[in-house]
């Protein structure tokens, strides 16, 4: 017989049913908790955080996969033709075609969330030496520097507003401003000089 828990409060009720949701939540991959320190602390350059920007729900429309590295906060947005999961490894994979043998150490690991949209992702594994975390469901502060740069482009392309209505000049004119923006957290420099600087060692390591 079913068990019924009509007679319970409001408030265990909708408690049981989060927590049944979660427990019954498809798990794509490694787990944000396996990460390791040197992840946390964002002292070593190569750990992004995934996630992506939908314009207008309803109707087809491009979206944005958005990346931001930890330790120099660099900030990309990527369209791409829909949140299927297939764009989003393409994406991916465009990537690694345009790093080439720099890939495995410009994307040591990837965070993103358990979205259907990202569960190829765990694919660039088999790829590359990249690996893939995925946070607890309904936990984006465990990808917080994504989340606070997506927010800072809504002020440029408010929710609901078509990805599609902005073509890729005004797109890249939002990822230069929010990559030319000194910070106080990098000494006053810029995310792209950081970001620059970390490609030359990594160029220099690997050419001598």
């Amino acid at each position: 017989m079913e068990t019924r828990n009509h007679h319970l409060p409001e408030e265990l009720r909708r408690s049981t049913k989060t927590r049944r949701v979660r427990e019954n939540k498809k798990k794509l991959g490694r787990n944000i908790k396996e990460r390791s320190p040197e992840i946390e602390n964002r002292e070593e350059f190569g750990h992004w955080e995934a996630d992506l920007v939908i314009g207008k729900k309803s109707g087809k429309d491009q979206v944005l996969l958005t990346l931001a590295e930890r330790k120099s906060r660099q900030y990309w947005m990527l369209p791409i033709k829909d949140r299927e999961a297939d764009s989003v490894m393409n994406a991916f994979k465009k990537l690694q075609e345009t790093y080439s043998e720099h890939f495995s150490e410009v994307f040591k690991t990837i965070t993103t969330d358990n979205g259907s949209e990202f569960s190829r992702l765990s694919e660039l594994e088999e790829l590359a030496e990249t690996l893939v975390y995925f946070t607890h469901p309904y936990t984006s502060c465990e990808k917080g520097t994504n989340e606070r740069h997506n927010g800072i482009i809504r002020r440029f392309i408010p929710k609901g507003k078509r990805i599609s209505d902005f073509d890729v000049d005004e797109i890249s004119n939002i990822e230069v401003w929010c990559n030319s923006l000194p910070r106080k957290i990098l000494g006053y420099r810029t995310p792209d000089e950081v970001f620059e600087d970390e490609l030359d060692c990594i160029y220099r390591q690997l050419a001598s």
